[in-house]
């Protein structure tokens, strides 16, 4: 069978359990409210504060790892189109750091500091990768009373652009999405400021220095304007980039069209879908396109487990972004299980398929799927909210 037919069959196995995990159990009429009693509780005691949170400065930990097993036995040991869980057939450390985080009083900062193949593979396409390596990200912030929520931020900060996020817990799968990978930048650096306007909007411009780059590598600038409505049970972001990319010469722009829909339908089932549109232009006639789009929805099936889908088609017509020519699309369903507060556990099947023979073998010939299992562990702890 076709990966097209794959997908299509895919499609309606989540939409069918979107339909079945999104109905709502009926609730239970509201007690009646007891009388007051006319001599007030004492006050309760404050609750201790975390040793996590030091001199009004919060401190968090994360350790992700994982083991994969990939069905085609890729002779090179690595998996696709994959960004961080990359190793074939085998036990790898995914990400460890440390995150300090300073909120803005007027004054601020965030650093987040650590190792492992995540910090490596955001670091490939800037100019110097060794120099920023062991730094996610590294910004100072200016918000004064004053300014009426308005917040500026200068350094190395991770993108706007996605669905998804760097850090695995943050996320509904463990594995990263096609467009996460190949559609948008990891991060910037340069200034970026944010203000709330009305109740429900906030608005956003950035001035970078492009895409996944500490140093410029031409003498242009990137810009990015960013936007967010903000309901009750749906959000909606979406992002522009503009810039050019090519090192010593400002001719040939980048732009990046982004936008993602999240929908919180209950307290137990969430969905969300993401579109991706790039374009850069070549210094003569022509320009390179990527286009993708996504669908993903969680359901919460006890207080300590979950499961999670995500479908995706992925469309790099002049190989611009994965080095091929190709259609991608991808199936992934992802199980948790949280031992405590600070520890879960993942395990996923996923599988892509290419309408070329992309994805290697043990063998001289290619394959057009990549069926992979993975399990990973991630521990996380961070002062209580």
């Amino acid at each position: 069978m076709k990966g097209s037919a794959y997908f299509c069959v895919s499609l309606t196995c989540l939409l069918s359990a979107t339909v079945a995990f999104g109905q709502e159990t009926p609730q239970a009429a509201p007690a009646a409210t007891p009388p007051q009693d006319s001599t007030a509780a004492p006050a309760a005691p404050a609750p201790p504060k975390s040793p996590l949170t030091q001199w009004g400065t919060d401190f968090s930990f994360l350790f992700d790892g994982y083991v994969d097993g990939n069905f085609n036995d890729p002779s090179s040991g690595f998996n696709q189109l994959r960004n961080f869980d990359l190793r074939a057939n085998t036990v790898h450390v995914n990400l460890g750091k440390i995150t300090i985080d300073h909120a803005p009083a007027p004054f601020g900062f965030h650093l987040d500091v650590g190792f492992g193949e995540t910090l490596d593979q955001i670091e490939l396409g800037n100019r110097d990768p060794n120099s920023w390596k062991y730094f996610e990200q590294a910004y100072v912030s200016l918000k004064p009373k004053s300014w009426h929520g308005l917040e500026i931020d200068a350094g190395k900060f991770v993108t706007s652009a996605g669905a998804e996020v760097i850090e695995t817990n943050q996320n509904w799968n463990y594995s990263r999405s096609l467009l996460f990978s190949w559609a948008i930048p990891y991060y910037h650096f340069g200034v970026r400021a944010s203000l709330p306007i009305g109740p429900h909007f906030t608005a956003g411009v950035q001035v970078v220095n492009g895409w996944n780059d500490v140093e410029p590598v031409n003498s242009g600038k990137t810009v990015g304007l960013n936007g967010a409505y903000a309901w009750k049970k749906v959000t909606w972001t979406n992002n522009y980039y503009v810039g050019p990319e090519k090192p010593n010469t400002t001719v040939g722009l980048r732009n990046l069209i982004d936008t993602v829909v999240q929908v919180n339908a209950t307290d137990k089932f969430s969905y969300y879908i993401n579109f991706d549109y790039g374009r850069d232009k070549d210094v003569g006639p022509g320009a390179n396109h990527w286009t993708g789009i996504a669908v993903a929805a969680r359901r919460q099936l006890g207080k300590k487990t979950a499961i999670a889908s995500r479908l995706e088609v992925f469309d790099d017509p002049e190989g611009f972004t994965t080095g091929t020519a190709q259609r991608v699309e991808e199936f992934t369903l992802t199980g948790e299980y949280k031992m405590n507060d600070y520890l879960m556990s993942r395990l996923e099947f996923r599988n892509d398929w290419s309408d070329v023979p992309f994805f290697q073998t043990n063998g001289p010939n290619g394959s057009k799927t990549q069926p992979t299992v993975l399990l990973g562990l991630i521990a996380y702890i961070a002062p209580k909210k």
